[in-house]
């Protein structure tokens, strides 16, 4: 097992060198192939191998372990230097302090600190089980899907950008390799050397374009994940010189047994940390503004930031720690984050028409049921919580891939230019439906899942946060049913536009398809992955084990499920073939032959034009988005500093 993890960590990194001094187009797209499939295989037989061996926790190291404790080190300094020397080239050297500080006080304690018992670096268990199948499936898809779309983006689409589509693939593999250490990280010093690679790479990616949009988007991405680099950096100092040592578990540990009390708040201390690094990896309120402005990247690095990378790091840490938050100030914080997240960031979907900028508030706003959940801390909450990132993870990546797909054939990404999409370009719109249901519809996991986590937040023993978080998740999911299903009715509308070609290469194809099938696949396969996953992970974080889903409510997913999937196909079986009769609809005057062409009262002639109401006098980003970044600002204030206050 030692060496599979050792190879599924390392192996991306190598094989990253590939795409990046390969400039031959088709040989470069099978060496990407290749090292997807390798990806995928890996992963799902190291899984599969832990699996049948019993699914036993495992603490272990890599073979050479001060060899690899010497290239993290050199590793931290590189990227200090990296990050330094691009913040003063684009004249933003203030950014620079926040590596330095963090580096140099991780450095600091290692040359320097006391001397720690040397305990295994690495920790394989149900809940890495989860993420490298999410990393390396998912990911893996993503990158097949990213050789086509770059290839239109730059021939098609933007031929006046330079073409580093080298790097760009490249990236792709360091950004795999890096959160397969970090989630098998249990040591934060490697955690936070794998945290601090997946920011500069998420940054490397938003700036591709090199526009000046770009520039500061990604900057400003820098700048928010690299305050999360303190957080650990500052997580690690009191681990070291508090508790003399840097093991993750320990600190979990130390906190459940002794951080209850109001004058045990040194023992939060570094949970609250690493809590609110995992705020801003995760990109919750105040610092979601990094994840809509990665919008400027081509749409497979969002489709990475969204789904099987970056922004999982983040929920992957708050899960990991969350025995540690229940009842107590930073679960408290993160609760509250999380369930004001989902419902402001659900709010302001409803006001863009743009596609790409509706999905990026969604995952702001789905993240933050999931934090919300892991800030409860309790059995079902986590049940729901890893259910959602599983789901999240397949829906919202497919949902980019085919709206990245869309603006290669048509031009743009508008929702409004979406009118009756099933007729002109059916596949994309299957797919883009599939995905749109699996974000609200029943039986698909993530209605699931919030009902879950709603009947958790009734339960728990806080009265004023279980009434603010059946608020939060009540109204969210009503605004999140408000927006999914605007864009629904566009889909399925009538169109006046005629059938014309469709520019999605087969590769993309491949990787889209394949999600739906995952997306079927999970909602077959729930029940078992309840009983056979998700109940020994409840087992090994908690110690117990609660039947969150009955025997009756899998039978009404399984009626559902024929209501949603099987009822359609019969009917479609049935039809095929059939002659339609078409009917003219009254439009408000004398109809002209069609459906979207009429004559007025005054005898002008009319166009017919259906439009989504979004409203934003009431709900758009000028009315809402700065009031919540200072409502979430002062409620982490607040409880950091009753955390850090009541610790020392």
């Amino acid at each position: 097992m030692e060496m599979l993890v050792t190879a599924l960590i390392c192996l991306p990194f190598l094989w990253a060198i590939l795409p990046a001094v390969i400039h031959n187009s088709k040989c470069r797209a099978f060496f990407v192939y290749l090292g997807c499939g390798i990806v995928i295989v890996l992963s799902v037989f190291t899984a599969v191998q832990w699996y049948l061996a019993g699914g036993q926790t495992l603490d272990f190291d890599l073979p050479y372990r001060e060899a690899f404790d010497g290239v993290i080190l050199f590793g931290d300094l590189f990227l200090m230097c990296l990050i330094t020397y691009l913040s003063f080239k684009y004249k933003k050297g203030v950014i620079s302090l926040l590596a330095i500080v963090q580096t140099l006080l991780v450095a600091g304690l290692e040359f320097f600190g006391p001397e720690l018992e040397e305990l295994p670096a690495l920790r394989f268990d149900w809940l890495t089980l989860v993420m490298i199948l999410i990393i390396g499936v998912v990911g893996s898809l993503i990158g097949i899907y990213a050789v086509g779309y770059m290839h239109g983006y730059h021939i098609h689409h933007h031929k006046e950008l330079t073409d580093r589509r080298s790097f760009f693939l490249a990236m792709i593999f360091v950004f795999f390799g890096a959160m397969f250490g970090l989630v098998f990280s249990q040591s934060l010093i490697w955690m936070y050397f794998f945290w601090e690679i997946t920011s500069v790479t998420s940054f490397l990616l938003i700036g591709y374009t090199r526009s000046d949009e770009a520039i500061n988007n990604s900057f400003k991405a820098l700048w928010m994940n690299l305050l999360g680099g303190c957080g650990i950096a500052a997580a690690i100092a009191v681990g070291i010189l508090a508790f003399n040592t840097v093991n993750l578990y320990d600190i979990i540990n130390l906190a459940i047994e002794n951080g209850t009390g109001a004058h045990t708040l040194i023992f939060l201390l570094p949970i609250a940390c690493l809590a609110f690094a995992a705020l801003t990896k995760s990109a919750q309120f105040p610092f979601s503004g990094w994840l809509l402005g990665a919008m400027v990247a081509p749409t497979p690095s969002s489709a990475l930031l969204h789904s099987a990378t970056m922004v999982k790091a983040g929920v992957y840490l708050l899960i990991r720690i969350s025995a540690a938050m229940a009842d107590n100030y930073v679960g408290n914080m993160v609760a509250l984050i999380g369930g004001f997240t989902f419902l402001a960031a659900s709010c302001l979907a409803i006001s863009v028409s743009d596609g790409k900028k509706v999905l990026a508030y969604s995952t702001i706003s789905n993240l933050g049921l999931i934090v919300a959940c892991t800030g409860c801390g309790y059995e079902e909450t986590i049940w729901a919580a890893v259910f959602l990132v599983i789901f999240h993870a397949v829906s919202k990546s497919m949902l980019f891939q085919c709206v990245g797909a869309i603006e290669n054939t048509t031009g743009s990404r508008d929702v409004e230019d979406m009118q009756g999409l099933m007729a002109i370009f059916p596949k994309l719109a299957v797919i883009l439906m599939i995905g749109i249901a699996g974000m609200f519809l029943a039986p698909f996991g993530m209605l699931i899942s919030k009902w879950a986590a709603l009947k958790a937040f009734i339960d728990t023993s806080s009265v004023y946060v279980s009434s603010l978080m059946v608020l939060f998740i009540c109204f969210g999911s009503a605004t999140t049913m408000f927006y999914w299903t605007k864009w629904l009715s566009k889909i399925l509308g009538a169109s006046p536009k005629e059938k014309s070609r469709d520019l999605t290469k087969k590769n993309e194809y491949i990787s889209m398809f394949f999600h739906a099938f995952m997306m079927v696949a999970l909602i077959l396969g729930f029940p078992w992955l309840s009983e056979n996953v998700l109940k020994p992970l409840s087992e090994d974080m908690f110690g117990t084990v609660k039947q969150v889903i009955s025997y009756q409510n899998i039978i009404i997913m399984i009626v559902l499920l024929v209501g949603v999937f099987v009822i359609p196909c019969i009917n479609y079986l049935m039809t095929k073939g059939t002659k339609a009769k078409q009917v003219i609809t009254y439009m408000g005057g004398a109809n002209v032959g069609d459906n979207f062409n009429f004559v007025s009262a005054t005898g002008d002639p009319k166009e017919m034009h259906i439009a989504n109401f979004y409203m934003e006098d009431i709900m758009g980003e000028k009315k809402l988005f700065t009031p919540a970044i200072m409502i979430s600002t002062f409620i982490i204030i607040v409880y950091m500093i009753i955390v850090v206050g009541g610790a020392f």
